[in-house]
């Protein structure tokens, strides 16, 4: 199967050259920092981390099993997607953007999934499961992560959303697996 690839719209390019004409580099320092915090690597070892804790709580079990299968899951799929979409990343076709402190992120051509992006829209999606209280915070926080891809210019913003959205439909989709299975099996999560 041949590789497809996709064009970012007249919108990606105002962004990202926006973003690169006024950039400076103590902000792409800081936003290197931030968006680790939303890494396939970190985001598995909470999650992990997580799930160990709830083996001793059998009320949590369900949700943290979930937290667990839908970071896994969505660290899985853009390395799929990945080998047979390519994608020009943004910070490629930028040199303005380097002078004013843009890295170079990953792979030239893996522009397209956003991994970040997907991680942080199933976070989004599965933060519906928590208590009221706790929900808009990370909400809150998953968007920022998401940001921090597209001000890099590690990403197009049209990606950016995409990724989101696919992160979000992967979350309902295995809330149908992992906790209505055991909804059915075992009453609430």
């Amino acid at each position: 199967m041949q590789h497809i690839r996709i064009k970012p719209t007249r919108a990606d390019r105002v962004i990202a050259d926006t973003i690169a004409a006024h950039t400076k580099p103590p902000v792409e320092a800081a936003t290197r920092l931030v968006t680790y915090g939303a890494d396939e690597k970190v985001l598995l070892a909470a999650a992990g981390c997580v799930r160990l804790n709830s083996l001793g709580k059998p009320r949590l079990r369900p949700l943290a099993t979930h937290f667990f299968a839908v970071s896994l899951a969505s660290a899985i799929l853009p390395h799929l997607l990945k080998r047979k979409i390519d994608q020009t990343r943004p910070d490629r076709l930028t040199v303005r953007g380097h002078w004013r402190g843009m890295p170079l992120s990953g792979k030239s051509d893996d522009a397209f999934p956003s991994g970040h992006a997907l991680h942080m829209g199933a976070l989004f999606s599965a933060a519906g499961l928590l208590p009221k209280q706790d929900r808009a915070p990370l909400r809150g926080l998953s968007v920022a992560l998401s940001l921090t891809r597209i001000l890099l210019l590690a990403h197009w913003a049209s990606d950016v959303m995409a990724e989101f959205a696919l992160g979000g439909i992967l979350e309902r989709l295995l809330r149908l697996l992992t906790l209505q299975a055991r909804n059915g099996r075992q009453g609430s999560p």
